[in-house]
């Protein structure tokens, strides 16, 4: 280490400098330990990963100082090959910012990590410096993204950390690592939907809708939606489709705003799959029937209500709405990509209208799959796609196994439930479970995950108030309306959206593995996954089992 009455430098040593008094330290930390601000230093050491081509690796940082840091900033250089010329490139480094849990989850996990009201990592803060208090951890966050033909290697690199400790300008290095193995993952095979809200709350932007600002920012919502490997986004033809009267007195349908929609997310490589929005729901409470939209003429407008979905208005309706939508999906040649939802999470209590809309359905659009969470198995002949909750398909899995079998596609959601024991992205929750949801997947081979909540903030800040009102639950888990945080001009990740997206390429390598040696693939899942609801979360050991899975598939 070298000082200066003005400055000091640390060259990676042990991990601390000393200015004065005060003392700075750096350490790694495994990007699947969610750092807390009281944390204290751990060992010193590489920032290490380990990753396919064609996927991102995260590193994580941690920095703290007994005295004040001011004006804190990170750089990282390109890492190279040992041995070679090549580089990867990541992106800048990003600060992960703190949000106030206040309330804990209903029912919490047994591995909860801090009882709320209390402060959790959660954002990726694109900011270019930060001041961080005395006796305070702060952790930085560092992506790589591995290209598709990335050289096999040891790649290694140094983030540069630069601040003023007690009144002296300092600079540290943390020594960075990166294993890329001769295994390259290109699209992903399970499918992936969160539902997004066209919303700039809490951003700097207010574009005018259908403006082209305000495609300017759907298209940076997919593009954030692509890079997290989703695969599916849901938009509605029936609330974009403009309705108009005819010459000759009828209904006339235009899909230009849907087209445009499409467009957006195919351009951006989310599509995949159309999930199309719901044409019906419930009449009042939780247990009331459910409802259908539909568009009348009344004194040569067009008026826009809900009937019952056995009703003459809903016939007459759909008997021009399907055959339009689905003749308009084949000149796109979107037909095989589309899947209509009917209305959300049916029960027992509204099967029976549940069951009137999916015939409806049947009768004018029966090229159109189905697809729904829900509640009841006891829609076979309504769903093609079964998208029961984690829980529900714990209880019930014999009969989607059955469906399977039968030609239907069974998939999962997660959403305020399940809670307890149950992987979710709940923010209260190791880390790790979010990323052994897909996991999951694999191990009772569930082909697609569907979640509700990518970016459903509330009129508080999301950053400050984390668990909002909700009809069912007095209030919502923190983690469950939202995976991204609102920026400047779009969404800013969360490290939960990159424990996600890691667990998707997770499966996909599975399934790799899966192709060539079935039994070994059975085996890998099988170390962490040992029930629905029990998992294994050790994170050294998840560590050494995905190394295990990506020497697996390096042997020729």
């Amino acid at each position: 280490m070298r000082r200066t009455a003005a400055a000091c430098i640390l060259v990676w040593g042990c991990g601390m400098f000393q200015t004065g008094g005060a003392t700075m330290t750096l350490w790694p930390v495994d990007p699947l330990i969610k750092v807390f601000q009281d944390d204290a230093p751990g060992p010193p050491g590489e920032a290490k990963g380990e990753a396919a081509r064609g996927e991102h690796v995260s590193l994580q940082v941690a920095v703290r100082s007994d005295v004040a840091i001011t004006g804190l900033r990170a750089t990282v250089e390109p890492l190279r090959r040992e041995g070679g010329d090549e580089t990867l490139t990541p992106r800048a480094v990003r600060f992960v910012g703190y949000v106030h849990v206040d309330r804990p989850t209903q029912k919490p996990s047994r591995d909860q990590l801090r009882q709320p009201p209390a402060d959790y990592p959660d954002p990726l803060l694109e900011t270019e410096a930060m001041d961080v208090p005395p006796g305070r951890t702060q952790p930085l966050w560092v992506t790589v993204p591995v290209p598709k033909d990335a050289a096999p290697g040891v790649y290694r690199g140094v983030l540069r950390v630069e601040s003023a400790v007690d009144g002296a300008a300092c600079q540290a290095e943390q020594p960075l690592a990166v294993r890329i193995y001769p295994v390259t993952v290109d699209r992903t095979r399970l499918w992936v939907t969160q539902w997004f809200s066209m919303q700039w709350r809490h951003m700097d932007i207010n574009p005018e809708p259908e403006s082209e600002e305000y495609y300017d920012l759907m298209r940076r919502y997919a593009r954030n939606m692509a890079e997290h490997r989703h695969n599916v986004a849901r938009i509605s033809p029936i609330s974009l489709a403009d309705f108009s009267v005819g010459d000759d007195g009828t209904l006339r349908i235009d899909f230009s705003r849907f087209d445009r929609w499409v467009t957006v997310f195919q351009e951006e490589g989310v599509i995949g799959r159309i999930e199309g929005g719901h044409i019906g729901g419930r009449k009042g409470g939780w247990t009331s029937d459910f409802v259908v939209q539909i568009r009348e003429i009344v004194d040569g407008q067009v008026v826009a209500r809900t009937a019952d979905p056995d009703s003459p208005e809903a016939d007459a309706f759909y008997a021009v709405f399907f055959p339009a939508l689905v003749a308009h999906l084949k000149e796109k040649d979107w037909l095989h990509r589309y899947m209509q939802h009917l209305a959300d999470e049916p029960i027992i209590p509204n099967i029976k209208s549940y069951e009137a809309t999916a015939a409806l359905t049947r009768k004018y659009g029966p090229e159109l799959r189905t697809i729904e969470a829900c509640h009841t198995k006891d829609l076979v002949g309504s769903i093609d796609i079964w998208v029961p909750q984690l829980d529900y398909l714990h209880k019930d899995f014999a009969h989607y196994r059955e469906r399977q079998a039968a030609g239907d596609e069974v998939w999962f959601y997660t959403c305020v439930f399940p809670q307890g024991e149950y992987a979710n992205r709940f923010i209260e929750q190791p880390l790790i479970k979010t990323q052994l949801l897909h996991w999951i997947h694999f191990r009772y081979g569930i082909t697609g995950y569907l979640h509700w909540g990518y970016n459903h903030w509330p009129q508080d800040s999301p950053i400050t108030h984390t668990t909002p009102p909700h009809e069912g639950p007095p209030y919502l888990p923190a983690g469950d309306a939202w995976i991204v945080y609102p920026g400047s001009d779009g969404p800013l990740d969360s490290i939960r959206f990159e424990a996600m997206r890691d667990g998707i390429v997770d499966h996909e390598l599975l399934c790799m593995l899966a192709e060539r040696d079935p039994e070994a693939a059975a085996d890998i899942v099988s170390a962490h996954i040992l029930d629905f609801d029990r998992y294994d979360t050790d994170v050294t050991k998840f560590r050494a089992t995905r190394r295990d899975l990506l020497r697996r598939l390096s042997v020729k």
